[in-house]
């Protein structure tokens, strides 16, 4: 689990462009490109995956 959360926070982080695609493009009216504010909650929901990740996997080596 905490491999699959540090690899989609680092795709959010990295590639938000493509999750707004994927999740939000068919949404939007013109379709045009993602806001700022979009982007930047994308990422830094990225950044707490891959930090919420990290531990997780840390915590099974620890433990396991």
């Amino acid at each position: 689990m905490g491999l699959f959360l540090v690899l989609l926070g680092a795709l959010m982080v990295f590639k938000a462009q493509l999750i707004w695609q994927l999740t939000e493009k068919w949404k939007s009216n013109d379709g045009t490109e993602p806001s700022d504010f979009y982007m930047l909650n994308t990422r830094v929901g990225g950044v707490i995956f891959t930090l919420v990740g990290s531990a997780l996997f840390l915590v099974a080596i620890l433990l396991g």
